[in-house]
């Protein structure tokens, strides 16, 4: 009888937290959402000053290390699956999957976690330690809202700044492919770029572009939860973190396998 209560105890907290969790999320898109499209043209305007320099942040700056590891990850594509493709002699075809691959899946995934780990991991600190130091509520005081004022600027640079970074990232993963097929497999030049055009359809851009926009909103939205429900000091603001990032990259993979099962399903 006691493992009969404390089973369903537990289950009934659990499924309370989440209700909880998700109504809060809720509320925030439709404050987020409101001032970002409805609010502006009510005369209370955007902090586009904000809105750049966390663009720069997210994209700019994320951009080396995003480029670097897509290159790296577009060769080692095309060392894996020539080990495979030569046994039949097909190594043209190496440039066919490593495109479609790029665009479809690896590109968008890979950037949008390093960018949960590089900023949305920033943004739940950011946000979090001024909630520590009751800077919030310092804004709130003012009369600034704190929607428009923290996160609508996150909102927007990171919904531009992750699927920019997600096609400069295809070119470059297709490009690290291409680079080791070429000087390292001896595939011609030619040949390859030539696959690499026939393979890749629109669908496949749209099948990418669409994953890194849902990616970004994960990314901003879980960062700015996780960030508002810091407590207990420094403690709080490195648990929180640490849980936007782990929450971010399961929700993005969850995400990636509804689109992927609409588009390819």
């Amino acid at each position: 009888m006691t493992a009969f209560i404390y089973t369903f105890g537990a289950t009934g907290r659990v499924s309370l937290n989440a209700l909880y969790a998700l109504s809060r999320v809720c509320v925030l898109m439709v404050e987020t959402i409101n001032w970002t499209l409805v609010q502006p043209f009510r005369g209370r305007g955007l902090r586009m000053k904000a809105v750049v320099f966390n663009l720069v942040e997210y994209g700019v700056n994320s951009l080396p290390i995003v480029g670097l590891i897509c290159f790296l990850i577009g060769a080692i594509m095309a060392m894996q699956s020539a080990y495979q493709l030569a046994r039949f002699g097909a190594t043209q075809y190496i440039a066919n999957l490593v495109g479609v691959a790029s665009m479809r899946e690896l590109a968008p995934l890979m950037t949008a976690i390093l960018l949960t780990g590089r900023s949305g991991s920033a943004i739940a600190a950011e946000i979090g330690t001024m909630k520590v130091a009751e800077e919030i509520d310092a804004l709130e005081v003012m009369g600034l809202n704190p929607t428009k004022f923290l996160i609508v600027p996150k909102f927007l640079a990171m919904l531009i700044a992750i699927p920019c970074l997600t096609i400069l990232a295809t070119f470059i993963m297709i490009l690290g492919g291409y680079m080791l097929s070429v000087f390292a497999l001896g595939v011609d030049s030619d040949l390859y770029l030539n696959n690499t055009a026939r393979a890749l359809q629109m669908k496949d851009f749209a099948t990418g572009f669409t994953k890194s926009v849902f990616f970004a909103v994960v990314i901003c939205w879980v960062g700015v939860y996780r960030g508002f429900q810091v407590e207990g000091g420094a403690e709080g603001v490195g648990k929180m973190t640490t849980s936007s990032v782990v929450t971010s990259i399961f929700l993005i993979i969850l995400v990636d396998l509804v689109f992927t099962a609409l588009f390819f399903f």
